[in-house]
This record gives C-alpha cells, structure tokens and sequence, in this order.
C-alpha cells in the first residue's frame, strides 16, 4: 500500500498502517471527507485514563497527516461490557424558561469539572442546542445504524435534530416520528461519555413519555422562573417524572433578578423566591438561581456558554452543576 496517498484516497487501511499496531488493533472504523478523518475506536478494559491517552495518540498522530483538517474520536466498548452511563433529563413544564441555556450550561460545567459529558438535544420542533454549544451547521457520521455525535469546542458532544435538518426547515411530524427520532438521538456512539444531559422539550408529551418508557433517566432537573404560571405547570412536569419513579434531582430557579446596569438596583419582574418556596413545599431539592441577566442571553446566541467563562452568571451554573456532579456520585448504581 502507498502511504504517500493523498488524504481524499485515505480509507481505514491507510490510517491504521499510521498507527502504532496497539492503536491500529482497536480502530473499528476510519473514514475520511472533505478533511475531517473520522475513527471508531475499540475502548474495551481501558480505563478513564488509558482512554484519554488512546484518543490523544490517534489525533497527534492522524492530526499530523498533510490535508487533515481534523481528527474526531467516537471510542465504544466492546459488547462484553457495555457502557452503561446515567441520563439526566433536564426538563420544565413550559417553554420560554431557560431550559435549553441551563442544559448546556451544566454539560460545560461539568466538562470543565474533568467528566465526560454528552447532551442530547431532544427539543425536536426547536433544537437550540447546536447555537449555543457553536457546532451549527455540522452534521453527524453514521456507523452502521448508529450516529456519531457532533463534538464541540467547549468538550462537550451533542447529537440535535438541528444538526439533521436544515436550518430553518420546519419539522411537521406526528408523536410516535419525535419518539424515533429521540431513540436514534440516545443510542448513539457515545463513546466514553460517563452522563448525558437530556435537553427536553417543554411540557409532559409524547417526547417525555418516550423518554420515560424506553430511556429511563437516573433522574431529573426542573427549571421554572420564579412566577406563578410558570410554577404550576412545572409541578405537572414533577409529577410525570415522579409517576414513572423518576428522581428528582433538584428545581432551579431562572431569571431570578434583573442587576440594573446603570444603577445598581437589584428588581425581579418575574417575582422572586417562588422556586425555592415550592421546592421546599413538594420536599424537592432546590439547587440553586440564575440571573436574569443580559450577557447570558448574548453568550447563547453567540454560542459561547456563561459557564465556560468567569463571572457571577458562570458561578451560578458551576454551583448547580457541583450538585449534579454530588447527586452522581452519591446515587445507588
């Protein structure tokens, strides 16, 4: 074989001849388009850190081939022992309320607290998450039946239906369509991910339902501004989570507080405090507030996460995604 090949004639023999034979043994799978070289590891008996060195080898390695542009790593295990890692479904029982922000915001945080996140952008009449996660625009490979998720700059990677429509289009489907779609997202190569965040639509519909009775999540976040309407109809969506014995994580109040920027003052047109008293009232978690704030709306659009920088915005997301992190790590397996 010529390993002088161009990279648009680079196939999976080519790429594995690169590799160290150690390496070349676990790749499943290596394609290569338009200069992104995309591989299927074999991650089997390694562990957290033997994997971070594997995927690091192969993008030095595959990344130093003249005409990549880039190198994405999907590593499985073998079906010996299956990966098995905790959902989290992040939901609220109406839309307009921050749920989508508050999702990315926590897989950011918890990436940047060293773990593995993949989100799961199960909004899918409006998938907001390729905005602000900043892979707009970017598709998925497939292996076999399965989709690859889309990575991020930020270390977190996200499958969307926004990444499989085009922008724009309008998505007219009925709700068992949603309910496939939802699966296909889910059981995806999500490599060494150790939790997915599940960003879901608002409401108690055929998407939660779905969810509840295929995916079982390990458990779920509320989120709901601090007025009264808002309130109500979170409490339906406790009370879907809680009959399919879903746990509660926690509730987490948006929107709470407007800073003046010109004065100082501290005002709450959505009310104040309305979260953490229902929250105490149904014996739930209360997790923590987000302000209301300019510069959070600004970052998502701009799809640079709060939580991946510094300030007041960013520490409220890092102290709620610090709980998350405890409930993982104190939860029965």
């Amino acid at each position: 074989m010529n390993l002088l090949l161009g990279t648009a004639a680079m196939d999976q023999e080519d790429m594995q001849a690169r590799l160290p034979g150690s390496i070349a043994a676990r790749v499943q799978s290596a394609r290569m388009k338009d200069g992104v070289a995309t591989l299927v590891l074999d991650a089997g008996g390694l562990g957290a850190a033997a994997r971070e060195e594997l995927e690091a080898a192969v993008r030095d390695i595959i990344g130093a081939v003249d005409g990549v542009a880039d190198v994405r790593v999907a590593m499985v295990a073998d079906r010996a022992a299956p990966v098995v890692r905790p959902i989290i479904a992040i939901g609220s029982g109406k839309g307009g309320v921050g749920k989508s922000t508050l999702t990315a915001n926590l897989a950011v945080a918890l990436s940047r607290m060293g773990r593995k996140v993949g989100v799961v952008d199960a909004d899918i009449y409006g998938p907001s998450q390729p905005t602000i996660l900043a892979n707009k625009g970017e598709r998925p490979e497939a292996e076999g039946q399965k989709l690859i998720p889309v990575p991020s700059k930020w270390g977190v990677s996200l499958l969307s239906m926004g990444h499989l429509v085009e922008p724009g289009k309008a998505i007219a489907w009925r709700g068992p369509m949603a309910g496939n779609a939802l699966g296909q997202l889910i059981d995806a190569h999500w490599g060494d991910a150790e939790v997915l965040l599940v960003d879901l639509p608002p409401g108690t519909g055929d998407v939660q339902l779905s969810m509840l009775q295929k995916h079982k999540p390990a458990g779920a976040i509320l989120v709901s501004t601090p007025q009264d309407l808002a309130l109500i109809d979170a409490q339906r969506a406790a009370n879907l989570f809680e009959s399919g014995k879903v746990p509660i994580i926690g509730l987490v109040e948006n929107m709470a507080g407007y800073t003046c920027p010109h004065c100082g003052e501290v005002s709450n047109p959505f009310g104040s405090g309305g979260v953490e008293a229902a929250a105490g009232h149904a014996g739930i978690p209360f997790l923590g507030r987000i302000p209301l704030e300019l510069q959070i709306r600004e970052q998502s659009d701009a799809g640079t996460p709060t939580a991946a920088g510094e300030g007041a915005g960013a520490d409220a997301f890092n102290a709620i995604a610090a709980k998350l992190a405890a409930w993982l790590d104190g939860r029965e397996v």
